[in-house]
């Protein structure tokens, strides 16, 4: 009997160190490049090991947001919507909707004639 290749859906994604895709190593040092700025100003002060452990949250929340996927659940309307998609895609959608001042347009047709309204959430 052979042997056959099971396809895998990975997106042209490489592996680097066998944890980090290049998404999340990029997210990764964006994030530790924001806790490299709270170091600098722990370290005025005196307290660099604050700042290094910030260094690691900061980064590992980069690490975080590149890699895993919004989870699928009832619970909350959130993940009800957005379950199974990217972290970091949720998170720009979330950004372009802000910066469109809230707005969502919805048109009616009432008594042939059509209203815009619009609603903020």
């Amino acid at each position: 009997m052979g042997t056959y290749n099971l396809p895998r859906n990975v997106k042209g994604e490489g592996r680097i160190l066998f944890v980090f895709s290049t998404k999340a190593l990029i997210y990764t040092f964006i994030g530790a490049a924001i806790g490299l700025i709270f170091y600098l100003i722990f370290n005025l002060i005196g307290l660099s090991f604050v700042g290094v452990i910030i260094i690691c949250i900061l980064g590992l929340i980069g690490f975080v947001i590149g890699t895993f996927k919004m989870p699928d659940s009832t619970a909350f309307e959130i993940t009800k919507k957005t379950g199974g998609e990217n972290i970091d895609d949720v998170i720009r959608r979330f950004v372009k909707f802000k910066m469109q001042k809230n707005k969502i347009y919805v048109y009616k047709k009432d008594n042939k004639m059509i209203k815009e309204e619009t609603k903020d959430e």
